[in-house]
């Protein structure tokens, strides 16, 4: 299979690279490999302060670039806080057609307007709640409810891939 590597460079001075099929009918996974930290907790240099314990995240917008290819936008936020809050801070796309006033239900899960898609870092998010296996019950297992799923706790690491609107996505995960 031929595929490309595709450097991405986010505002916080990191890098992640993307592997990504040159035909476009192949449905492959997109690697999203762990973010180099440039100080690691087991060696810091004496004087130097540890990083403080961050979620990488990966957003994947539902449609393609004009050149074919998946676009991204990356963040990082500590754990603990709920992914739609994470999502609205860094002024991610959460609702789509539904951003209005009266489409969404600010956050109390009940409208289903936050639909995302976990492509990876399950292990970092919460269980389902009663309110997302309600309304979720006929949907993927990776599908999540954005205003119910809180993300870590505060001396969490890790990276997430995160699909919004799924239901409207143009790549298929395996």
């Amino acid at each position: 299979m031929n595929t490309c590597i595709l450097q991405l460079n986010s505002p916080l001075s990191q890098s992640c690279f993307l592997r990504l099929p040159l035909q476009k009918k192949q449905n492959n996974l997109l690697l999203f490999p762990r973010l180099r930290r440039l100080c690691a907790a087991d060696t810091v240099v004496a004087g130097e302060q540890e990083e403080p314990p961050s979620i990488d995240f990966a957003f994947v917008s539902p449609r393609l670039l004009p050149d074919g290819t998946p676009d991204i936008q990356i963040r990082s936020a500590t754990g603990g806080k709920r992914l739609r809050d994470i999502m609205l801070d860094a002024y991610i796309d959460l609702y789509g057609p539904y951003d209005a006033p009266l489409s969404n239900c600010a956050g109390f899960g009940t409208c289903g307007t936050c639909l995302v898609e976990v492509v990876e870092g399950t292990d970092l998010l919460s269980p389902r709640t009663d309110k997302e296996k309600e309304i979720l019950k006929k949907k993927p297992k990776t599908w999540r409810l954005a205003c119910q799923t809180t993300v870590g706790d505060k001396d969490s690491r890790g990276e997430v891939v995160i699909q919004r609107l799924p239901e409207w996505k143009v790549i298929e995960w395996e």
